[in-house]
């Protein structure tokens, strides 16, 4: 009986030895396969962006392909789903951001992932801003689009993508005073077309995609919804100062780095460590700040608490604003 004990326990022991063994021999040649790079949104928008940025100066300095691979929906759950059951050995990873992490746990039930436990964070990747933008025929400021609105209650219809940027339109109408028609959207090549069609009258949209479209002559920007500088756009004021509202702090998404839970320690840091060396190219800078995108990167636990720290943030600032639709 003794023996029949000491055999199953010597086999689990061993098993237990092996497992650990494997993953750092998996880390040591690491990458040594294709990278899947799972974009959870269409191409175009800002996520899909930085993805491609990143993911070809990778596969510069790994020599290995990196696959940007779009998985559009469900408000970036059909994206997370796909990362959240994949294996956890680094090759492949999601570009998720606040609505992924963040909006989505605290607002919608039944998630086919767990954000607190199917991850490992990785690094940020960006901080985004959003603009208020029309097309160039539409109001000429924010008051003469507040004016319109008020002059038509109920019959100007913004368009946003993201939760976060729903949101922030949401809380622009309420502190404005007006009533509008959210037209929600998947992504900003679609509100992009949104707009030019006419089928919206403006936008809440991140400075990379619309950035193009402002230097065309396009759009306009009216507003930035934050306090932060830009540089692409020294003079555009605050939505609050531009309105003269009282302050309405800023809605911007972010976009991070994040591998399936249980990846080992080893290829966190070497992905996390390789992001960093990609940002610290003067280049790289550059090329992403040209395309209206404001890198940053931080290491997993900072990451992993930035995550806690927005959930904290946007589960009070939805509980104070409750009765507020954001599909």
């Amino acid at each position: 009986m003794a023996l029949a004990r000491f055999v199953p326990a010597v086999a689990i022991a061993l098993a237990a030895a092996i497992v650990p063994a494997a993953a750092q021999s998996n880390a040591a040649t690491f990458p040594n396969r294709t990278i899947r790079i799972i974009v959870p949104f269409p191409p175009g928008g800002p996520t899909d962006i930085i993805a491609r940025f990143v993911g070809q100066r990778m596969s510069e300095r790994w020599s290995q392909p990196v696959v940007i691979e779009n998985r559009a929906g469900a408000n970036t759950a059909i994206g997370a789903q796909i990362v959240a059951k994949s294996a956890p050995d680094g090759l492949t990873l999601l570009a998720g951001m606040d609505t992924t992490m963040v909006l989505n746990p605290i607002l919608t039930a039944n998630l086919p992932y767990d954000a607190a436990r199917d991850f490992a964070p990785v690094t940020l990747l960006a901080k985004n801003m959003s603009l208020i933008v029309v097309r160039s025929d539409g109001p000429a400021t924010v008051k003469e689009l507040i004016a319109r609105a008020k002059a038509n209650p109920g019959k100007l219809n913004m368009g946003a993508g993201t939760i976060t940027s729903r949101l922030g339109a949401l809380l622009f109408a309420k502190v404005a005073g007006i009533e509008l028609q959210l037209i929600p959207y998947k992504g900003s090549a679609e509100i992009v077309q949104g707009l030019l069609s006419g089928s919206i009258d403006f936008a809440l949209d991140s400075v990379g995609s619309s950035l193009p479209m402002i230097q065309s002559g396009q759009f306009r920007a009216l507003a930035k919804y934050s306090n932060r500088p830009l540089p692409l756009l020294p003079e555009l004021p605050s939505l609050s100062a531009a309105a003269e509202l009282p302050e309405v702090g800023e809605s911007a998404t972010w976009i991070g780095l994040l591998a399936p839970a249980g990846t080992p320690g080893t290829i966190v840091d070497k992905l996390h460590a390789e992001v960093a060396l990609i940002y610290a190219d003067p280049t790289m800078q550059e090329r992403l700040q040209k395309a209206g995108l404001f890198p940053v990167s931080s290491t997993p636990a900072e990451f992993d608490a930035f995550i806690r720290d927005e959930t904290a943030r946007w589960s009070k600032v939805i509980k104070d604003n409750a009765g507020m639709r954001f599909e």
